[in-house]
């Protein structure tokens, strides 16, 4: 009885939204995808793209990011390779059970911090499933230590032949909403489904290093600098080139070398435009890059996420041309921009949602993203995946979500900084 009242009132949502978007014309077009190369976004606003959340029974705009991974684990017919920092979908964890029940070789890696056990766990908790059906997983404690930084990445990789990664931690948070919140939609996220056998290898290489034996073994396994250097690796996919960086990078590394110094090189390329979307921006290197680019006439646009946006390590005060002591000091190297830009700034999100992106846009043609925040500490600490897209299309699906973000967008210094600058400047002299 319990279930057929909620699938009625499922059914009743449904169509209620669906009466109102009746009088509420979207906005943006519905982009082809490319054949080897996919790319979806949970606050996609394209026509035709929303979908019933099953966990809330609510239905949202947006690409279903758990369906998504759903389909793509549901066409292995061989191996499962699973490296995100955290896990808590059920339907996502069912699948993956069930792929293993049908002899799939699965193999999980997490985030130790997020890697609790069972007496501790939900029953409905996506890793509590994956537990109790004893698939196995690691965390970065496997190498004998109390961990590494953050075990960052966000891939999987499917038969060999497949990488599923982006931005998204497996997640209600990242991919639908907080379960107790029905106002969020979930932090701004996305996914690329990669169809390249090449890449896969390069993917199940790093997942090796991670792997190493496996549970409860000799400890073999390598997180954080541990692993061998890694250059960038380049392969050609259909249309696309895709350039792949995984981090940390040791610090006595040369830093053009690095993560960061990959996509500092990568944006000296731009010509007329540069289009970024930042959970966190704070790599002081690539704040001058930019500033090179700028005085070149190169147009930028920045949206950091809210809670980042304006501390005092934030690379965007730099472009905005201020700086704010912490503790009356600066940060070491800082750089306010002496020609500041006014389009840099916030996204108007719903409150407890989050913007999560780590992309860049150059030209409309190139596309930096993946698990890797513009940081120091994705740069030299935790482990991340960098990937550099060359493809208009590809470009083309980023750049819609970039202007659906900026369009509502609060730019420039707000009111609360400018004060604040005040106050600590004032505060300092004294």
């Amino acid at each position: 009885m319990l279930k057929t009242i909620s699938l009625s009132l499922s059914i009743v949502s449904y169509l209620l939204f669906l009466n109102s978007c009746q009088s509420q014309p979207q906005k943006l077009p519905s982009l082809p995808q490319d054949s080897d190369i996919q790319v979806y976004f949970n606050h996609n606003q394209a026509k035709g793209k929303e979908y019933l959340d099953s966990y809330r029974n609510i239905v949202r705009y947006g690409d279903n990011l758990e369906a998504v991974m759903i389909e793509q684990i549901n066409s292995a017919k061989s191996t499962l390779d699973i490296a995100v920092q955290e896990i808590n979908l059920s339907n996502l964890a069912k699948v993956i059970v069930k792929k293993k029940d049908e002899g799939i070789k699965v193999r999980v890696v997490i985030e130790n911090n997020y890697n609790l056990p069972l007496n501790k766990l939900n029953n409905r908790d996506g890793l509590a499933i994956l537990k109790q059906a004893n698939i196995p997983i690691i965390d970065d404690r496997e190498d004998g230590t109390k961990g590494s930084g953050l075990m960052h990445h966000k891939f999987i990789v499917i038969d060999g032949k497949k990488v599923v990664t982006g931005s998204t931690n497996f997640t209600l948070s990242d991919v639908h909403g907080d379960i107790d919140n029905l106002e969020t939609r979930g932090n701004i996220n996305h996914l690329l489904v990669i169809n390249s056998a090449e890449l896969a290898k390069i993917f199940s290489k790093e997942f090796n290093y991670l792997w190493g034996d496996g549970v409860g073994k000799k400890k073999d396994s390598l997180f954080g600098i541990k692993k061998p250097d890694r250059p960038p690796k380049t392969v050609k996919i259909g249309d696309s080139t895709v350039t792949v960086k995984f981090s940390p990078n040791s610090p006595t590394k040369f830093l053009y070398n690095t993560s960061n110094g990959l996509i500092s090189n990568t944006l000296q390329s731009a010509k007329n435009s540069i289009n970024l979307a930042l959970f966190v921006f704070s790599d002081q290197g690539i704040a001058n890059t930019l500033q090179k680019k700028s005085l070149e006439g190169v147009k930028i646009k920045a949206l950091i996420d809210p809670n980042f946006a304006y501390q005092y390590y934030s690379e965007g005060l730099d472009l905005l041309g201020i700086a704010l002591p912490f503790k009356c000091k600066y940060q070491l190297n800082n750089n306010p921009w002496k020609n500041p830009i006014e389009t840099v700034g916030i996204p108007n999100l719903l409150k407890g949602d989050k913007l999560h992106h780590k992309f860049g846009i150059i030209d409309n043609y190139t596309v930096i993203t993946g698990s890797h925040n513009w940081s120091n500490a994705a740069n030299h600490i935790n482990d991340e995946t960098l990937l550099i897209i060359y493809n208009p299309l590809i470009a083309q699906h980023f750049s819609q979500e970039f202007d659906y973000l900026y369009q509502e967008a609060i730019l420039g210094i707000p009111d609360n900084i400018q004060e604040k600058l005040e106050t600590e400047t004032a505060k300092c002299q004294n």
